[in-house]
């Protein structure tokens, strides 16, 4: 019999991304004095950190949209309930749930709040957070991610999909019959998206998505309306138009490429729907 023994499944797990900014030593200090009794680690998408927990602990996640967002997605159909600590730039999640954006508050709340479910965006199988875009706009966050995060090398490809992106014809069927002629659909869980970049009045409290009508009929309005965002960091006026939807199938002449939040998963046609998640996040009481 071996004299190892495994170390006892935690049942509270702290994940703290050492890229998000405001974390300085000083501050993680501060993070590990409030959550002494959870077991912490690194953000890393390739730890298995599953393994390290019982199928139903407290999950804590400190770090911006991306850390975030990631663990939200990989922890979307387990049954873990999901504290949030918002220390990136726009925190688009945080916002559309009413999460405090103030440390010590946003800390009371991933102790005590009262976990609850959420709506998540699935298209062709693949978990968003924010949004699914199809066509310009898509292209144009993944583009302002790759450059906030300093992807140099895939920079030149994103720019050439941004200049080269074409109109194309749409049909809609599902919760929402319609059919058109644009530069990008996008198809929102979020009330902003990418730096702050607003799309609606969605937020993941309600049961639904929202397509937005306007998010950008032209070039120039779309990656316009993304730099100004980004260099302003604040959030513009919502969009004019938008219709609440749980299914739709979108077809496209020619097919398109489709974004998953700011990662492509693909071309169309598309199925996107609302789905209750499996976690639940902790929310003000």
């Amino acid at each position: 019999m071996s004299a190892v023994k495994a170390a006892a499944a935690a049942s509270r797990l702290l994940v703290i991304s050492r890229g998000a900014g405001a974390v300085t030593p000083d501050f993680e200090a501060r993070l590990r004095a409030a959550f002494a009794d959870h077991l912490v680690v690194d953000f890393d998408p390739e730890l298995e950190f599953e393994q390290l927990i019982t199928p139903r602990a407290r999950v804590v996640i400190a770090g911006g949209d991306g850390s975030v967002e990631f663990m939200v997605r990989r922890l979307a159909d387990s049954r873990h309930p999901v504290g949030i600590l918002p220390l990136g730039t726009f925190n688009n999640f945080a916002r559309a749930l009413g999460l405090p954006l103030e440390v010590d508050d946003a800390i009371a709340v991933a102790r005590g709040g009262h976990a609850r479910q959420i709506t998540l965006g699935r298209v062709n199988g693949n978990v968003f957070v924010e949004a699914c875009a199809i066509g310009l706009f898509g292209e144009t966050i993944a583009l302002g991610d790759a450059a906030k995060d300093m992807e140099f090398g895939a920079l030149p490809g994103m720019l050439r999909n941004v200049i080269a992106a074409k109109r194309f014809q749409y049909e809609l069927s599902g919760d929402l019959e319609g059919s058109g002629s644009a530069m990008s659909l996008v198809f929102s869980n979020t009330a902003s998206i990418g730096s702050l970049i607003a799309v609606g009045d969605a937020t993941p409290s309600n049961p639904y998505l929202e397509f937005s009508v306007h998010a950008g009929r032209t070039r120039t309005d779309i990656v316009g309306r993304a730099i100004a965002s980004a260099l302003l960091k604040h959030k513009e006026d919502g969009a004019a138009q938008v219709f609440r939807f749980t299914r739709l199938q979108v077809k496209t002449r020619p097919r398109v490429r489709l974004y998953s939040d700011n990662f492509q998963v693909g071309r169309t046609p598309a199925t996107i729907t609302a789905e209750a998640s499996a976690l639940k996040v902790l929310l003000p009481r």
